[in-house]
């Protein structure tokens, strides 16, 4: 498993193509999140490209975040939306930060699909080990799609339906009950309710 997560992350780091499509990044300081975060941020691939010490082939960037090209794309064009503040996951990132990510994905996947010739795009963040996540920094990838392409094997599997037995109706109640321990501040930051 950590052989696998290595030879993703060097992938991210050496990516594909001519020198001349290389872009530099704008020079931009990876603010951490949180102090935890401090040591990670400094080894982080994403914190590095935003800095300006590793290249990256950049599609999109403003205050707040950047879009660059996958190094390894699951179609072509496959992107991703890299948030300039250091968040190792989903979950810690603040909302407003989310927000303002989601806010660029009609603008920039318009644009991967009318480049690539692609008539649909997936939305897709990889939430934790668990998830597949291995740059430890959130993004969000845009991965253009054609009919037909096969790209997940799950798409050919048949669906079952949602039966409302026993283990639904707790699961229900569960996850309402975790999210009546959290509240929303006026900012749209979570906050535990005591």
């Amino acid at each position: 498993m950590e052989t696998r997560r290595l030879a993703i992350l060097c992938n991210h780091l050496r990516p594909a193509g001519p020198a001349s499509v290389q872009t530099r990044l704008s020079s931009s300081v990876c603010v951490s999140g949180s102090n935890s975060e401090l040591r990670g941020q400094n080894d982080c691939v994403f914190c590095k490209i935003i800095r300006g010490e590793s290249p990256a082939t950049k599609l999109y960037e403003d205050d707040t975040c950047l879009c660059i090209l996958d190094t390894s794309p699951l179609s072509h064009g496959h992107s991703l939306i890299i948030p300039k503040s250091h968040f190792s996951s989903l979950e810690t990132t603040p909302p407003c930060l989310v927000a303002a990510m989601c806010s660029k994905v009609p603008f920039i996947g318009r644009a991967i699909m009318k480049a690539t010739g692609s008539d649909s795009f997936n939305l897709l963040v990889n939430n934790g080990a668990s998830a597949g996540q291995v740059v430890f920094h959130t993004h969000i990838h845009i991965i253009p799609r054609k009919a037909h392409d096969c790209l997940w094997t799950t798409e050919s599997l048949p669906r079952n339906r949602l039966s409302l037995d026993h283990e639904v109706c707790q699961l229900v109640k569960s996850v309402q009950e975790q999210l009546s321990k959290i509240s929303l501040d006026g900012k749209g930051q979570e906050s535990i309710v005591s």
